[in-house]
């Protein structure tokens, strides 16, 4: 059984297409349930949680390494880390760029959040997103006016200070905004259901590495401790088909 190592930010190098001795886990830590940095910089989250039972699973050595959300597909590809697991839904435009393993989460309702009370036309207003998401796309397709932000944190200042009317993210990462704001927050208007749940990004050319993980996915969901590890960090609905 390899031992999980924890790294911190790692500037990274370019890599031949195979992956080294050490599998580098690319997370943001920055987008909690599902993935985050505690007061002691140590990477918490479902994701953390999750990776580090697949890395086991899988007899894989892995170090965590963080990255900001705008590049994490660029920097996947450069090869300053061998996969991404940052709550990427799988979706048809990102297959074309990178790899995915099957999700491990169901997809994740997106809902809109403003402030309590207010009066919003979430179909003209101004939605915030943070950039590069499938949140995002989806504004601009329905006609909103989009306001996007690095990072999602800043999706719910723009909220708070009027910057943007609403913000659409996932509601397992806004819940506890709403929960914890006091009666400031509330949701608004129907859940939309974006992408195809969420999995690993992965290099197309590591095709080993992925069945690796989606072996070790697999046998989470067989023996029950997958849709138990998403029942303890509230993400999304769990798998039917697992047990």
């Amino acid at each position: 059984m390899k031992k999980i190592l924890l790294a911190a930010v790692v500037t990274g190098f370019a890599i031949s297409s195979a992956y080294a001795d050490t599998v580098r886990m690319g997370t943001e830590g920055a987008y909690m349930p599902y993935n985050g940095i505690d007061d002691n910089g140590q990477f918490i989250g479902f994701e953390i949680d999750l990776g580090n039972e697949l890395c086991k699973r899988a007899s894989l050595d892995c170090a965590w390494v963080k990255n900001d959300w705008d590049s994490i597909i660029p920097n996947l590809k450069s090869g300053n880390y061998d996969t991404i697991i940052a709550g990427m839904s799988i979706t048809e435009e990102r297959m074309q760029e990178i790899d995915f393993t099957r999700p491990y989460t169901m997809p994740d309702p997106s809902r809109y959040v403003t402030l309590a009370g207010a009066s919003v036309d979430i179909k003209s207003g101004v939605i915030a997103a943070q950039t590069a998401t499938i949140q995002a796309s989806f504004i601009v397709e329905s006609g909103a006016t989009l306001v996007e932000f690095s990072t999602p944190d800043e999706t719910i200042a723009a909220v708070k200070n009027g910057e943007a009317d609403a913000v659409l993210a996932d509601d397992a990462f806004l819940k506890p905004f709403v929960e914890e704001s006091g009666g400031e927050l509330s949701f608004v208007g129907d859940s939309v259901f974006i992408g195809g749940g969420v999995g690993m990004g992965i290099r197309k050319s590591d095709a080993s590495l992925k069945d690796k993980f989606n072996s070790a996915i697999n046998s989470m969901c067989d023996d029950g401790s997958l849709n138990s590890l998403i029942t303890e960090w509230k993400i999304s609905e769990t798998f039917p088909d697992c047990k």
